[in-house]
């Protein structure tokens, strides 16, 4: 046994655990993020723009596109989770059965069942002569078989919990809409993926704009506060990019994460209570704020949606206005005003939200 097998092996228990987290809740739900935004959210963009502008051949390739998304978030779970090629391929058939038997709450189950297949399909990989017929059959059959059993279950509770979520946000928008807008927007800070918690659970309605409110004032605020660290690169950096790139100074000084968190906790309800701001676009949406835009293209493509529906008459001036002010206009405001008064007491000083170039 080599050196480096052998020091794997005899790793601490706690070690593998923290490991194993770290590669499951954080790397493989980044990865199917990225896999969703690149086949269900930019799908409902191109179908968006296919509609309004009446481009038939771009509303049919969005629907390709959303499609997808099922296979797409499978393999991107493959490949955080750096599964040989044969697996990686394989998980796309996974990924199109479990998203599709776990209905609302599919995001959820590709998770969990991606993350299963590609690692049975590891431990065979390589490992016989027949490897090009093994390797697929392990991957595709345990994936696809355990899909028909559990998709469902994990597909129906999610939906239950997102489902909860949304309710309770529209009896108790006040409260609700502080408690959304303020977890949704911490995860998105944080190095977990807000958008893959709000599409595994489905998160959209009152409760979807909240979790945009609570993103918006994160990127937002970080990117206003720290401009004198950080100038126009970093305000487009965190503002259209990811307030995840203060998570370093954060560890420093947790006190700069005050400004932005309040802020959530402020608009969250104003967007549930005031403006009565709903995110009914893809769920991945809610939580991806201001990053490309997308938080205000998915509110956006859910107002087109509940036209055509029917549940709504037309986009009205208040719809315009209540999404400027939550998702631009009050972040950076009510952040500023309030790490002004951090500074003051000087909780934060210059320097303290400087991103590392």
């Amino acid at each position: 046994m080599s050196e480096t097998n052998s020091t794997q092996v005899h790793k601490p228990f706690w070690t593998l655990i923290k490991e194993r987290g770290q590669l499951y809740l954080i790397d493989a739900m980044s990865a199917m993020a990225q896999g969703l935004f690149a086949s269900l959210l930019i799908g409902t963009i191109i179908g968006t723009l296919g509609t309004q502008l009446g481009v038939p051949v771009l509303t049919e390739i969005g629907d390709f596109a959303k499609g997808m998304a099922g296979p797409a978030m499978a393999v991107a779970i493959g490949y955080a989770l750096k599964a040989p090629p044969l697996v990686l391929f394989s998980l796309a058939a996974v990924g199109s059965v479990s998203n599709s038997l776990g209905g609302e709450g599919g995001p959820l189950a590709v998770l969990i069942l991606a993350i299963v297949a590609a690692e049975l399909g590891k431990l065979v990989s390589k490992r016989t002569r027949l490897d090009i017929l093994v390797t697929p059959s392990v991957t595709i059959l345990s994936g696809t078989l355990l899909a028909y059993l559990c998709a469902p279950a994990i597909g129906a509770a999610a939906a239950s919990v997102g489902g909860l979520i949304r309710w309770a946000t529209d009896l108790q928008p006040l409260l609700m809409g502080i408690v959304v807008s303020v977890v949704v927007g911490m995860a998105l800070t944080l190095p977990i993926s807000s958008a893959a918690i709000c599409a595994a659970l489905g998160l959209t309605g009152l409760a979807g704009g909240a979790a945009v409110a609570g993103c918006c004032a994160q990127m937002v605020g970080f990117a206003v506060i720290s401009f004198r660290e950080n100038r126009w690169g970093g305000l487009a950096a965190q503002g259209l990019g990811t307030s995840m790139l203060q998570v370093p100074n954060i560890v420093r000084n947790p006190r700069i994460w005050i400004a932005p968190t309040v802020a959530s906790a402020i608009t969250g309800p104003l967007a549930t209570c005031v403006f009565h701001l709903q995110m009914n676009g893809a769920p991945i949406s809610s939580g991806m704020g201001t990053c490309g835009l997308v938080g205000q293209i998915g509110v956006y493509s859910g107002w087109v949606n509940d036209i055509a529906a029917g549940t709504k008459t037309a986009i009205t001036p208040m719809d315009w206005i209540g999404l400027l002010l939550i998702c631009f206009v009050l972040p950076a405001l009510l952040s500023w005003i309030i790490n002004m008064g951090l500074r003051k007491l000087g909780w934060v000083k210059d320097g303290d939200m400087a991103l590392e170039v």
